[in-house]
């Protein structure tokens, strides 16, 4: 463990940088202004990123241009009624219909009329703890007929969810906000894990095998704990820098 160590240590501090941000989802969140409007444009961003990235981005950018670069604005006011509509059967992305993101939308607003902020209803659902705040987060627009754009429960790797906490959680960085840094202790986030992430990470030992799951997921942040023990989601940088250097980003 002591070489992987200190090769994710040497990534880490390569590859969590202004660079990283090109091309990533978590561009858009440093395109807007005010705080509120950075939440709800990193969770919507966070919600569409899966896919090709060829793909998806240009999607977050025509919502966030339906917004006119006021995402909150937009979702709290229920101005994306105007784009939307309940039960519309067509296709937006992948297997996300019209209707799908109406659904969405519908629920996030409703979540910001009785919290204020996402932020705010995390720091009363939470207590501080990351994982309970993916739990959170999924059960609200489970109960709130969100749609498929956030896991109906926090049993899945929730990859997009946890992704949107590093991005939120973890301060002092040139990617992630911080902007809840007080609110959730960065050492309970929860590794996003997807399936370049997953085999990465069996090449290097720290997973037994492909499984993509919640389970999994919390093994690989406790694996990645012991290297980065005060910022164990420093390894998703790592994890990234390691993939590149082998040819595999």
């Amino acid at each position: 463990m002591k070489g992987v160590a200190a090769t994710l240590a040497e990534y880490a501090a390569r590859y969590e940088t202004a660079k990283f941000l090109e091309g990533d989802p978590s561009w858009f969140m440093h395109q807007v202004d005010g705080r509120e409007n950075q939440e709800a444009t990193a969770f919507v961003a966070s919600a569409l990123s899966f896919g090709s990235r060829r793909q998806f981005m240009p999607k977050v950018q025509h919502l966030l241009d339906c917004a006119e670069g006021d995402m909150d604005r937009w979702v709290r006011g229920a101005l994306y009624e105007s784009r939307f509509a309940r039960g519309d059967g067509e296709c937006f992305y992948r297997f996300f219909t019209r209707g799908d993101m109406w659904s969405f939308f519908n629920a996030y607003r409703q979540l910001l009329a009785e919290f204020g902020t996402l932020g705010g209803y995390v720091g009363a659902q939470a207590h501080g703890d990351g994982f309970e705040a993916v739990k959170a987060i999924c059960a609200w627009f489970a109960n709130h007929e969100g749609g498929p754009a956030v896991p109906k429960n926090a049993q899945s790797a929730c990859k997009r969810v946890c992704m949107f906490m590093r991005w939120m959680v973890r301060g002092g960085s040139p990617v992630d906000l911080g902007l809840w840094a007080d609110r959730i202790d960065r050492r309970t986030l929860v590794m996003p894990l997807d399936t370049h992430v997953v085999h990465q990470a069996v090449r290097l030992g720290l997973l037994p095998g492909p499984c993509a799951s919640m389970s999994a997921a919390r093994r690989l942040t406790a694996a990645l704990a012991q290297v980065f023990p005060e910022d164990p989601l420093r390894g998703d940088f790592a994890l990234f820098g390691y993939g590149v250097n082998n040819g595999e980003v």
